[in-house]
C-alpha cells in the first residue's frame, strides 16, 4: 500500500521571530521535517514581506504542509491565505495577536501595524482546516474576539483556560499540546516527531 509523505511543519514566528525557548522552537527541535520561517533582515513591522518570506519557504516545499504559527504569526498566515500560492494540508493557529485594537505598552502602536499594512484582519474563511487555539488570559486578544475570528475563518475554536500569550514570559517553553494538535491536522494519532522525548 502506498503511504502519502508526511507533511513538512512550516513555523510562522510572530513579530519576535526566532526566541530559543519558545514552544514553537522547541516543537520544531522535535520534529523531522521542519522549516521555520526567517526573521526579516529590514523593517520587522512590513506585513507584505513576512507574507512574502512564508512564501518563499512555501515555495521550497514540495510535499504536503501544516503550518503552525503564533501571535503575529498567525496575522501573517491569515493575510497569505486571501492569496495562497498552493495548497496547505491544515494549520495550527494558537493565540493570534488582535492588532485592530491598541496592544500593551512595548508592542507596536495601531498606527505602527496600520502602516506596516496589517490592518484590517482578513475574516474570510480560510481554504484549509485550521484550529484557532486561544487563551482565557491572553494580554494580546480578549478570547472573545479570537472566538470571532476563528468563526470567521471556520476554525475549530480551541479554549486553552489561562495560559497568557503562550509564550516563554507565561510559562511556555514547551507546550505539549501543540504536538497533539499537529497530529490531528496531519491525520495521524501517533506521534509526529522522532527524537527523544
Amino acid at each position: 500500500m502506498n503511504s502519502s509523505p508526511s507533511p513538512t511543519v512550516v513555523i510562522v514566528p510572530g513579530l519576535r521571530d526566532h526566541v530559543a525557548d519558545h514552544w514553537q522552537t522547541l516543537l520544531a527541535e522535535r520534529l523531522d521535517d521542519t522549516r521555520i520561517v526567517p526573521p526579516l533582515d529590514h523593517d520587522k513591522l512590513d506585513r507584505a514581506a513576512r507574507v512574502a518570506a512564508l512564501d518563499a519557504v512555501l515555495a521550497d516545499v514540495t510535499g504536503p504542509v501544516v503550518l503552525v504559527a503564533h501571535s503575529a504569526g498567525v496575522v501573517t498566515t491569515v493575510h497569505w491565505a486571501q492569496n495562497p500560492t498552493r495548497p496547505v494540508r491544515g494549520a495550527l493557529l494558537a493565540t493570534p495577536a488582535d492588532v485592530e485594537v491598541p496592544l500593551p505598552p512595548g508592542y507596536p502602536t495601531t498606527a505602527e501595524l496600520e502602516r506596516g499594512g496589517w490592518l484590517p484582519v482578513p475574516r474570510r474563511r480560510l481554504p484549509f482546516p485550521s484550529i484557532v487555539a486561544a487563551s482565557r488570559t491572553d494580554p494580546l486578544a480578549a478570547f472573545r474576539r479570537v472566538a470571532g475570528m476563528a468563526e470567521s475563518w471556520g476554525s475549530r475554536l480551541v479554549d486553552l483556560g489561562d495560559v497568557g500569550h503562550l509564550n516563554p514570559a507565561a510559562g511556555y517553553g514547551r507546550w505539549p499540546r501543540s504536538e497533539e494538535l499537529v497530529r490531528e491536522l496531519i491525520g495521524d494519532p501517533g506521534p509526529v516527531y522522532s527524537h527523544a522525548t
